[in-house]
């Protein structure tokens, strides 16, 4: 009985993994099309934008006003903030764009939506670590100090992105004007993710209330694991942790509660 109950698992995450290649899949076509270079738009387009801001916060005026090098804190800041960011905003039109798939029994809309997101996490990260690598190798930023906490980082932020892209789906569904202005607000959210500044530099009644933002601990994590013992990082992971729990368990709840009312199309 116990080996027919391990089996039994094993086929439903076998199940489960061809359900979500064959959405990411039908999403990358949908959304890139088979023409020109096709579903590699999935990391070259976050890539180019990301050296476009690299390289106006790299001119001379900006370069010189700071001992730091400016590449390399614009390239371990902004690219996390836009990460889960764009996987908030795509969450929001999964459903729509998948509801003829319900139809199948495989296909549930949490699958729906974890489809949008790992797309767009998994084409941020292979962005971020290409460009990482050829600045690295052109000698326009140093090699990072520590690597794994960067990693640790990057991943404590994905997870952050699943559990905040869940949320922000089922209130769109709910509202529907909301899903059309979380794209403004996530945008005013940028400055406050902790991608243009250091919480230490901040005056220090202001820093408390800084670090109350589960974004900014990704930042302080990954800067620190980039620059090392070399700049003030003020980050807690265990707050960053217990935050993504809260936040899983909310979008798990939310996902479930209004899945019951969603008809295929």
């Amino acid at each position: 009985m116990k080996a027919l109950h391990q089996t039994s698992f094993f086929e439903s995450l076998m199940i489960q993994k061809r359900v979500l290649y064959a959405l990411i899949m039908r999403e990358i076509i949908t959304r890139y099309g088979r023409n020109n270079i096709g579903f590699l738009w999935l990391f070259v387009e976050p890539l180019l934008f990301t050296s476009m801001i690299v390289w106006l916060w790299n001119v001379r005026s900006f370069q010189s006003s700071s001992s730091l090098n400016i590449i390399a804190f614009m390239i371990t800041g902004y690219p996390m903030a836009m990460m889960w960011r764009n996987a908030s905003n795509r969450a929001i039109g999964s459903i729509k764009a998948n509801a003829s798939l319900l139809y199948h029994r495989n296909v549930r809309v949490l699958d729906t939506i974890l489809a949008r997101i790992i797309l767009e996490v998994s084409g941020a990260t292979i962005a971020q670590v290409f460009l990482m690598a050829i600045l690295v190798v052109m000698g326009w930023i140093a090699v990072p100090a520590d690597p794994f906490y960067m990693i640790l980082a990057w991943l404590l932020m994905v997870w952050f992105a699943f559990g905040l892209g869940m949320i922000i789906c089922s209130i769109a569904f709910y509202i529907e004007v909301f899903g059309k202005l979380w794209g403004t607000f996530s945008f005013l959210l940028l400055p406050a993710s902790g991608a243009f500044f250091f919480v230490h530099s901040l005056p220090h009644g202001f820093q408390r209330y800084a670090l109350m933002i589960p974004m900014i601990h990704g930042t302080e994590m990954f800067r620190h694991g980039y620059y090392g013992n070399g700049v003030i990082t003020l980050e807690n992971p265990s707050y960053l942790i217990i935050t993504n729990l809260v936040l899983t368990f909310i979008g798990l709840i939310l996902v479930k509660t209004f899945s019951n009312g969603v008809e295929p199309r």
